[in-house]
């Protein structure tokens, strides 16, 4: 990888560091403290944080054919703005009314300015060529929730839950803002138009691939999109539940904390094997051996209780950082470059409205079935990996593989 390169893979690899941790990852540690002095209860929290996911699903596509035409550093830079402000507002909601309205402005950021606005904006640059660079800010936001969680509860504990919606806002000023903006403009290619073909557009984005690319772009897509939704719904249901998971299965509070603190190392970890190890190889491969991780730690940790959880969460952190970059590499390989930005947000619609159900739904499940809500996501991910294994390389690809 280049210097040039590396640099932009470093500063757009700590933006999304950020980026997460402020939003992706925040309710987990605030919805309590926010729905005490809001005067709302716990499960309205996270449903301002479906509202912002649902909002986030619906302007994607918008977003991903923005970057294709105008490239990743305006988009992403503008986006600061937006985080910024829905973090503020969120600071400053006095009840119900503001706290919707900024999960709302953070569904607008979210749909513009976390991976698959990164991705697209890696892919406007570098083109077929941009696996090492996704793999590369995956690696530095795969700390998102090692650095936000732990972060997010010291600000909480020191200064209020206000003050720490605050100080985020105030780090996409400083810090996100200005990284985003030294991103490179492309270096040669001209721009995409930003009209659509002349059919609709899902069919005209996934029936006209690359040559060489899926057979069946259709159900190639299908398939694509069902894994996003349920890799995104098992990871939204972590992220806002793993700790008190781990709890309800009897793991202390602190050691519930230090295992739930395993999964971003983890996420590194699988996606340092994917850069290394399996970086030679096709990403459907990679993603295959990352599909089935968390229903096996799942099933390791409902058969043999508390001494497993460790293995459970490191498991669920090494396949999702793999299945991260899946999301970014795999429609690149299997349909090409031309409008995949407008393409992968259409493809993570699904995955964004799963996301959106997730805490609500997990959340009920651990209420009525305790630690036994884990044979739910356990059997998603068992689909999940099936649907992998239904995908078909294009015939250059399987032959090189």
């Amino acid at each position: 990888m280049s210097q040039h390169r590396s640099v932009t893979v470093a500063s757009l690899g700590i933006a999304q560091t950020l980026a997460w941790a402020s939003s992706y990852y925040l309710p987990a540690m605030l919805a309590t403290s926010m729905a005490r002095d809001l005067g709302v209860s716990t499960p309205t929290v996270f449903l301002g944080f479906s509202l912002a996911l649902v909002v986030s699903a619906l302007l994607g596509p918008l977003a991903g054919k923005l970057i294709d035409r105008y490239g990743g550093r305006p988009v992403l830079a503008a986006n600061s703005l937006v985080f910024a402000a829905g973090l503020g507002t969120l600071a400053l909601a006095q009840g119900p009314v503001g706290l919707f309205a900024a999960w709302a402005i953070l569904g607008v950021a979210m749909a513009a300015g976390l991976y698959e606005a990164a991705f697209a904006a890696l892919v406007h640059l570098y083109g077929k060529d941009a696996r090492g660079a996704i793999t590369g800010i995956t690696l530095l936001a795969g700390f998102a929730s090692t650095v936000g969680w732990p972060l997010s509860a010291w600000l909480e504990l020191e200064w209020g839950w206000r003050t720490a919606c605050g100080m985020w806002a105030g780090l996409h000023l400083l810090v996100g803002l200005p990284l985003n903006w030294i991103l490179p403009s492309t270096p040669t290619a001209a721009p995409q138009p930003l009209a659509m073909p002349a059919e609709p557009a899902p069919a005209g984005l996934l029936s006209a691939p690359e040559p060489g690319s899926a057979q069946n772009p259709a159900h190639t897509a299908a398939l694509l999109a069902f894994v996003f939704a349920v890799t995104w719904f098992i990871s939204t249901a972590m992220a806002a539940h793993l700790p008190r998971l781990l709890q309800v299965h009897g793991v202390p509070l602190a050691t519930a904390l230090v295992f739930a603190g395993l999964v971003g190392p983890a996420q590194v970890a699988g996606r340092l094997l994917e850069y290394g190890l399996l970086r030679n190889i096709h990403p459907l491969v990679s993603a295959r051996v990352a599909g089935g991780t968390h229903t096996l730690g799942a099933m390791a940790f409902l058969f043999f209780g508390v001494p497993a959880g460790a293995l459970f969460t490191v498991l669920h952190g090494a396949g999702n950082g793999v299945l991260t970059i899946a999301k970014g590499t795999l429609p690149l390989v299997l349909f090409g470059a031309r409008n995949y930005g407008a393409r992968q947000g259409l493809l993570m619609v699904p995955a964004r409205f799963a996301q959106a159900l997730s805490p609500w739904l997990f959340g009920l499940a651990i209420d009525r079935f305790g630690a036994g809500a884990l044979w739910f996501s356990a059997a998603l991910g068992a689909l999940g990996l099936a649907a992998l294994m239904l995908l078909r390389m294009p015939p250059r690809a399987r032959a090189a593989a």
